[in-house]
């Protein structure tokens, strides 16, 4: 889940134009996009101190300021979460967003739950609470990822419509062998590579495809990568996992053979870890994720160069 949330939160910022233009066609004329946007995340969680929120555990949240072309408003707020989990309480949870942003900016306001978990029957639209003649409520957009048709999907260029694809493949690999999601995910990758986007796009949906999906054997980690870097013609030795658990390996027993001590094995270990996090880091991978993978601390990847 944490990976999930760093992944989600990552692609969010990435593909924040065509999440807009994928709720909304006609973004272009609504949205000023070439000001860019402002993502207001510690805003977000002054608003929602850990302390004070703890029986509503987030999965991803994101507030950011959009800046309009039409109407009185110079820009409005626009709040997404990501919700992975069966939570009963989340309506409430919206609405209380909802009231604190107001309170706190005062901008017209639309929000967005994209459901990224399995239950199917788990898909709350609003909350209403009413009580001797006053009543609240409080609707927002909702997108339930499992119940989307593939074709539509598959049909678009939406780069934001292939990371979506990219998670109902993950969603399913508890029905499948990883045999089954190997082929299916390199088939996503490949019709990827046919779309009309950008390759900075592309390279970033790939990214969110590669790291969100999730292998039972790590061999087929190792093997996916490799198999994405020849399709993508990209010049790369080995995969991140097969890197991790075989050239440190190596490196290690040959480094421990030199020294005549068990130490050299570690030491060798530790050193082919931080030459995977530094070029993970100059790849553009978030920190956190790249922490998540290798082991290593946030404040020893920061420091590497």
């Amino acid at each position: 889940m944490k990976r999930n949330d760093i992944l989600w939160k990552a692609t969010l910022e990435d593909l924040f134009d065509d999440f807009l233009r994928f709720f909304y066609p006609e973004a272009d004329e609504l949205f000023d996009l070439n000001k860019g946007f402002e993502y207001l995340d510690k805003e977000l969680d002054q608003l929602f101190p850990p302390e004070a929120d703890n029986y509503a555990p987030r999965y991803v949240d994101k507030l950011v300021k959009v800046f309009t072309k039409t109407g009185n408003e110079e820009w409005i707020l626009i709040h997404v979460e990501v919700q992975g989990y069966t939570d009963q309480d989340f309506a409430r949870r919206m609405f209380q967003y909802y009231y604190r942003i107001l309170d706190k900016y005062n901008k017209p306001i639309t929000a967005f739950a994209i459901f990224a978990d399995s239950n199917k029957s788990f898909h709350p639209k609003y909350y209403e609470r009413e009580f001797l003649g006053t009543r609240v409520y409080y609707a927002f957009n909702t997108y339930k990822i499992i119940d989307q048709a593939d074709e539509e999907l598959e049909a678009s260029n939406n780069p934001f419509a292939m990371a979506v694809l990219s998670a109902k493949l993950a969603l399913s690999n508890s029905k499948l062998d990883d045999q089954q999601l190997f082929d299916l995910a390199y088939n996503l990758a490949r019709r990827l590579l046919t779309k009309q986007m950008s390759k900075e796009k592309i390279r970033k949906v790939m990214s969110f495809l590669r790291y969100y999906l999730h292998f039972e054997n790590p061999q087929m980690i190792a093997k996916f990568e490799q198999e994405i870097a020849i399709l993508t013609e990209r010049k790369i030795t080995m995969g991140i996992e097969e890197f991790l658990l075989d050239r440190a390996e190596k490196k290690g027993i040959e480094k421990g053979r030199e020294e005549g001590r068990e130490e050299g094995i570690e030491k060798g270990r530790v050193e082919s870890l931080r030459a995977t996090a530094f070029k993970m880091k100059k790849s553009g991978l978030d920190v956190n994720l790249i922490a998540d993978i290798t082991g290593l601390s946030v404040e020893e990847i920061e420091k590497l160069s």
